[in-house]
Protein backbone atom coordinates (compact mmCIF):
# COMPACT_ATOMS: atom_id res chain seq x y z
CA UNK A 1 0.00 0.00 0.00
CA UNK A 2 1.40 3.24 -1.16
CA UNK A 3 -0.11 6.53 0.90
CA UNK A 4 0.47 10.15 -0.50
CA UNK A 5 0.61 12.85 2.05
CA UNK A 6 -1.94 15.32 2.15
CA UNK A 7 -0.92 18.61 3.81
CA UNK A 8 -3.09 21.21 4.15
CA UNK A 9 -4.08 24.66 6.58
CA UNK A 10 -7.35 24.22 8.41
CA UNK A 11 -9.04 27.76 9.56
CA UNK A 12 -12.30 28.06 10.93
CA UNK A 13 -14.36 30.57 10.56
CA UNK A 14 -18.01 32.32 9.45
CA UNK A 15 -20.31 32.92 6.53
CA UNK A 16 -19.12 35.86 6.00
CA UNK A 17 -15.44 34.89 5.93
CA UNK A 18 -16.24 32.39 3.65
CA UNK A 19 -18.14 35.11 1.64
CA UNK A 20 -15.51 37.57 1.03
CA UNK A 21 -13.06 34.41 0.28
CA UNK A 22 -15.07 33.40 -2.42
CA UNK A 23 -14.77 37.10 -3.96
CA UNK A 24 -10.94 38.13 -3.11
CA UNK A 25 -8.97 38.30 -5.65
CA UNK A 26 -5.67 37.41 -4.07
CA UNK A 27 -4.07 36.12 -0.62
CA UNK A 28 -1.20 37.90 -0.21
CA UNK A 29 1.18 36.73 -3.39
CA UNK A 30 -1.41 34.45 -4.32
CA UNK A 31 -3.75 34.92 -6.93
CA UNK A 32 -6.97 33.11 -6.68
CA UNK A 33 -9.40 31.31 -9.63
CA UNK A 34 -12.83 31.24 -10.46
CA UNK A 35 -15.21 29.85 -7.76
CA UNK A 36 -16.72 26.70 -8.34
CA UNK A 37 -19.65 25.26 -5.65
CA UNK A 38 -20.46 21.65 -5.55
CA UNK A 39 -22.03 19.84 -3.49
CA UNK A 40 -20.39 16.62 -1.70
CA UNK A 41 -22.18 13.44 0.69
CA UNK A 42 -19.21 12.35 2.96
CA UNK A 43 -20.31 8.80 4.51
CA UNK A 44 -17.69 7.78 7.10
CA UNK A 45 -17.62 3.88 7.86
CA UNK A 46 -16.08 1.67 10.50
CA UNK A 47 -17.10 -1.79 12.39
CA UNK A 48 -19.27 -2.16 14.72
CA UNK A 49 -16.28 -2.47 16.99
CA UNK A 50 -14.46 0.51 16.05
CA UNK A 51 -11.62 -1.24 14.25
CA UNK A 52 -10.77 1.99 11.82
CA UNK A 53 -10.86 4.16 14.55
CA UNK A 54 -8.67 2.23 17.12
CA UNK A 55 -6.10 2.37 14.35
CA UNK A 56 -6.31 6.19 14.35
CA UNK A 57 -7.72 5.85 10.45
CA UNK A 58 -10.87 7.11 8.87
CA UNK A 59 -12.80 5.77 6.17
CA UNK A 60 -14.83 8.19 3.89
CA UNK A 61 -17.63 7.12 1.16
CA UNK A 62 -17.36 10.74 -1.14
CA UNK A 63 -20.43 11.66 -3.68
CA UNK A 64 -19.38 14.51 -5.92
CA UNK A 65 -20.83 15.10 -9.92
CA UNK A 66 -22.09 11.51 -10.10
CA UNK A 67 -19.18 9.66 -9.26
CA UNK A 68 -18.26 8.12 -5.98
CA UNK A 69 -14.58 6.90 -4.61
CA UNK A 70 -13.45 5.80 -1.13
CA UNK A 71 -10.53 7.98 0.87
CA UNK A 72 -8.96 6.40 3.80
CA UNK A 73 -7.06 9.65 5.78
CA UNK A 74 -4.71 8.47 8.55
CA UNK A 75 -3.42 9.88 11.47
CA UNK A 76 -3.08 13.72 11.15
CA UNK A 77 0.98 15.43 12.37
CA UNK A 78 -0.34 18.56 13.91
CA UNK A 79 2.33 20.10 16.12
CA UNK A 80 2.63 22.77 18.05
CA UNK A 81 2.99 26.03 16.55
CA UNK A 82 2.43 24.48 13.50
CA UNK A 83 0.22 25.40 11.07
CA UNK A 84 -0.53 22.39 8.64
CA UNK A 85 -1.65 19.45 8.84
CA UNK A 86 -0.08 16.05 7.22
CA UNK A 87 -1.35 12.95 7.03
CA UNK A 88 -1.53 9.81 5.04
CA UNK A 89 -3.62 9.24 2.63
CA UNK A 90 -5.23 5.91 0.20
CA UNK A 91 -8.27 6.40 -2.11
CA UNK A 92 -9.95 3.70 -4.36
CA UNK A 93 -12.93 3.16 -6.62
CA UNK A 94 -16.59 2.60 -4.84
CA UNK A 95 -18.74 -0.47 -6.01
CA UNK A 96 -22.09 0.40 -7.34
CA UNK A 97 -24.69 0.14 -4.48
CA UNK A 98 -23.70 -0.98 -1.15
CA UNK A 99 -20.05 -0.70 0.41
CA UNK A 100 -20.93 -2.49 3.56
CA UNK A 101 -18.44 -5.46 2.38
CA UNK A 102 -14.29 -4.13 1.59
CA UNK A 103 -13.80 -7.60 -0.10
CA UNK A 104 -15.90 -6.73 -2.96
CA UNK A 105 -14.72 -3.25 -3.67
CA UNK A 106 -12.74 -3.36 -6.71
CA UNK A 107 -9.08 -3.34 -6.05
CA UNK A 108 -7.29 -0.25 -4.89
CA UNK A 109 -5.27 0.76 -1.86
CA UNK A 110 -7.87 2.01 0.36
CA UNK A 111 -9.54 -1.48 -0.42
CA UNK A 112 -6.39 -3.41 1.02
CA UNK A 113 -5.95 -1.06 3.89
CA UNK A 114 -9.58 -1.51 5.66
CA UNK A 115 -9.58 -5.74 4.74
CA UNK A 116 -5.76 -5.16 7.05
CA UNK A 117 -7.65 -3.27 9.34
CA UNK A 118 -10.98 -4.39 9.53
CA UNK A 119 -10.52 -8.07 8.00
CA UNK A 120 -13.96 -9.50 6.87
CA UNK A 121 -15.86 -7.39 9.31
CA UNK A 122 -18.77 -5.48 7.73
CA UNK A 123 -18.88 -1.90 7.68
CA UNK A 124 -21.67 0.44 9.10
CA UNK A 125 -22.57 4.02 9.02
CA UNK A 126 -20.55 6.30 11.41
CA UNK A 127 -22.00 9.56 10.73
CA UNK A 128 -22.61 11.78 7.36
CA UNK A 129 -21.80 15.34 6.76
CA UNK A 130 -23.45 16.60 3.57
CA UNK A 131 -21.21 19.85 2.09
CA UNK A 132 -21.73 22.72 0.02
CA UNK A 133 -17.89 23.43 -1.44
CA UNK A 134 -16.75 26.41 -2.98
CA UNK A 135 -13.50 26.01 -5.00
CA UNK A 136 -10.35 28.39 -6.11
CA UNK A 137 -7.51 27.19 -7.51
CA UNK A 138 -3.95 29.13 -5.77
CA UNK A 139 -1.42 30.36 -8.02
CA UNK A 140 1.82 32.00 -7.27
CA UNK A 141 3.61 33.62 -10.53
CA UNK A 142 1.12 31.83 -12.35
CA UNK A 143 2.16 28.22 -10.74
CA UNK A 144 -0.41 26.42 -9.28
CA UNK A 145 0.16 25.65 -4.97
CA UNK A 146 -3.23 24.60 -4.00
CA UNK A 147 -6.82 24.33 -3.36
CA UNK A 148 -8.89 26.47 -1.30
CA UNK A 149 -12.39 25.05 -0.19
CA UNK A 150 -14.99 27.43 1.52
CA UNK A 151 -16.72 24.57 3.40
CA UNK A 152 -20.50 24.72 4.66
CA UNK A 153 -21.03 21.40 6.10
CA UNK A 154 -24.03 19.94 7.95
CA UNK A 155 -23.80 16.83 9.98
CA UNK A 156 -26.62 13.68 10.10
CA UNK A 157 -26.58 11.19 12.20
CA UNK A 158 -28.97 8.61 11.33
CA UNK A 159 -30.23 10.33 8.81
CA UNK A 160 -31.51 13.25 11.45
CA UNK A 161 -29.69 16.57 11.55
CA UNK A 162 -27.38 17.29 14.26
CA UNK A 163 -25.88 20.77 13.91
CA UNK A 164 -23.09 21.98 10.89
CA UNK A 165 -19.92 24.51 10.72
CA UNK A 166 -18.16 26.55 8.23
CA UNK A 167 -13.89 25.80 7.56
CA UNK A 168 -11.49 27.03 5.19
CA UNK A 169 -9.14 24.64 3.98
CA UNK A 170 -5.87 24.98 1.92
CA UNK A 171 -4.66 21.80 0.56
CA UNK A 172 -1.15 21.87 -1.30
CA UNK A 173 -0.65 20.33 -4.36
CA UNK A 174 1.94 17.10 -4.31
CA UNK A 175 5.19 18.47 -4.67
CA UNK A 176 4.60 21.76 -3.22
CA UNK A 177 6.82 22.55 -0.18
CA UNK A 178 4.94 24.52 2.82
CA UNK A 179 8.67 26.50 3.16
CA UNK A 180 8.21 28.11 -0.58
CA UNK A 181 4.32 29.06 0.26
CA UNK A 182 4.81 30.27 3.40
CA UNK A 183 3.84 34.55 2.77
CA UNK A 184 0.01 33.03 1.60
CA UNK A 185 -0.17 30.72 4.43
CA UNK A 186 0.47 33.30 6.54
CA UNK A 187 -1.99 36.06 4.99
CA UNK A 188 -4.57 33.32 4.83
CA UNK A 189 -4.48 32.41 8.48
CA UNK A 190 -4.41 36.55 9.53
CA UNK A 191 -7.36 37.24 7.54
CA UNK A 192 -10.20 38.80 10.58
CA UNK A 193 -12.53 36.15 11.75
CA UNK A 194 -10.49 32.79 10.73
CA UNK A 195 -8.72 30.63 13.50
CA UNK A 196 -6.17 27.97 13.04
CA UNK A 197 -7.88 24.77 13.86
CA UNK A 198 -6.69 21.91 15.51
CA UNK A 199 -9.18 19.65 14.19
CA UNK A 200 -10.62 17.58 11.15
CA UNK A 201 -14.51 17.94 9.87
CA UNK A 202 -14.97 14.38 11.06
CA UNK A 203 -13.40 15.13 14.90
CA UNK A 204 -15.99 18.24 14.30
CA UNK A 205 -18.76 16.04 13.37
CA UNK A 206 -18.39 13.39 16.15
CA UNK A 207 -18.58 16.32 19.13
CA UNK A 208 -21.57 17.26 17.61
CA UNK A 209 -22.61 13.74 17.56
CA UNK A 210 -21.57 13.63 21.43
CA UNK A 211 -23.17 16.52 22.58
CA UNK A 212 -26.68 15.36 20.95
CA UNK A 213 -26.40 12.09 22.61
CA UNK A 214 -26.18 13.86 25.54
CA UNK A 215 -28.59 16.64 25.28
CA UNK A 216 -31.33 13.44 24.48
CA UNK A 217 -30.38 11.47 27.91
Amino acid sequence: MTAVIETELKLRGGPAELDALAVLDRIGPATLGAARTVDELDVYLDTASGALAAARWACRLRARDGRRWISCKGPAEHLPRAVLHRRPEVEGAAPDGEVTVPAEWPPSPARELVLRLAGDAPLVERITLRQRRTERTVAVSESRIGTLSLDRVAVELGGTGIGGFAMVELELDPGVEPAGVGRVLTALGERPGLEPDPLSKLEHALALARGAAGANR
